[in-house]
């Protein structure tokens, strides 16, 4: 009986996992073309501060990781039209800032209802049904919005000035990709907590460049090594009971190193 009630959590965490992973590596691919990881972190960092606020306004928690992630995205819009500090410096500031707003929001939330470490650092294994169909729903929508905004994002991540000068509406594209990526944050809260979020974001997308020809290949691949990561992360958690966040993370990290093998081996040639 108990072995059975282990293979139930342990195959909801990884279709949970896997779920996410597909989601989370096309968008990880326009934050690598980008350069946007270190704006990944801030967004991610301030989901803590929408799970908080959200509890105390009795607000769905989904809704108030993207409101903030929104309004922190429009600050910095605001922000960068100065000169005085570069955007790097801006997103620093901005990250650490909505982490600590996030805690000092926290500490309000009474009656035991925020789990502080589930949320900074995730519980994949406890995940249940509910939240199993809550991500593919919400994962499939993110997923189609992605798609048919796919062209326009790449021409406006490749030349923004050359995309504007062809019909896109560059501020109406990059506002959705802002908004899709706060939904995936929200999502991905459950699976590596908000701390780590920005790794699974990043991390696929990097070490699938190496093998890819081609922006849809690199999503595909990027997918696939997000995916191959939640299955050894949840194995190597079980197997030497390790968190399951950090230890998708770490294989995560595994990967991308197999992938800079590969590039230092091509180079020798």
């Amino acid at each position: 009986m108990q072995t059975i009630m282990v293979d139930d959590f342990v195959i909801k965490a990884i279709i949970a996992g896997v779920g996410i992973a597909v989601v989370a590596a096309p968008l990880g691919c326009f934050i690598v073309w980008r350069r946007m990881a270190y704006f990944g972190a801030t967004i991610a960092h301030s989901g803590l501060l929408g799970v908080a606020l959200g509890l105390l306004l009795a607000i769905d928690l989904t809704v108030g990781v993207v409101a903030v992630a929104l309004a922190l995205s429009g600050l910095l819009i605001a922000l960068q039209r100065q000169h005085l500090l570069p955007t790097d410096t801006l997103l620093g500031i901005l990250a650490h800032v909505s982490l600590a707003g996030g805690l000092i929001a926290a500490a309000y939330v009474s009656g035991g209802r925020l789990d502080l470490m589930a949320y900074l650092f995730g519980d994949i294994l406890a995940v249940s049904n509910r939240e199993l169909i809550w991500i593919y729903a919400a994962g499939a929508g993110i997923l189609a919005l992605t798609i048919w905004i796919w062209r326009p994002l790449l021409a406006v991540s490749l030349h923004e000035e050359l995309a504007q000068a062809e019909g896109v509406n560059a501020p109406l594209i990059g506002g959705a990709f802002m908004f899709l990526l706060a939904l995936t944050v929200a999502l991905a809260m459950k699976l590596v907590g908000i701390l780590l979020i920005a790794s699974l974001l990043v991390i696929p997308a990097a070490a699938a460049r190496p093998f890819s020809k081609t922006p849809e290949q690199m999503a595909v691949i990027a997918g696939l090594v997000a995916a191959i990561s939640v299955v050894l992360g949840i194995g190597a958690s079980l197997a030497v009971d390790t968190p399951a966040g950090p230890s998708i993370v770490m294989a995560l990290a595994l990967l991308f190193v197999v992938s800079l093998a590969k590039v230092f081996v091509g180079a020798a040639r």
